[in-house]
């Protein structure tokens, strides 16, 4: 079940999503819609516009039932549908098991 605890385990695609911290600067603060997503980039759909933002090196800030989450991006620096697949396997290190 997708819960805040959990979301990067999780499809991210119509979540709601801001940039936290990057190494490139123009990315930071940036927040919208999360339309699109690749292994190694989220597509932001913000102010009528998409940006492609990568993954690596910047750390995001999902909101999901009116719960915020920080997620590094390179724990969600995968294919979703393997991310999703490794999520029945095993747990990512900062999941929390209820």
């Amino acid at each position: 079940m997708r819960c805040a605890q959990n979301l990067a385990l999780h499809e991210l695609l119509g979540t709601n999503a801001k940039v936290a911290s990057s190494q490139s600067n123009p990315f930071v603060g940036l927040s919208g819609m999360v339309v699109d997503e690749t292994k190694n980039t989220l597509v932001l759909e913000t102010q009528g516009r998409q940006v492609r933002i990568p993954k690596k090196g910047c750390t995001f800030v999902f909101t999901y039932e009116g719960r915020k989450t920080k997620v590094e991006g390179a724990q969600i620096a995968f294919r979703s549908e393997d991310r999703t697949k490794k999520a029945r396997m095993k747990p990512f290190k900062n999941a929390k098991r209820r």
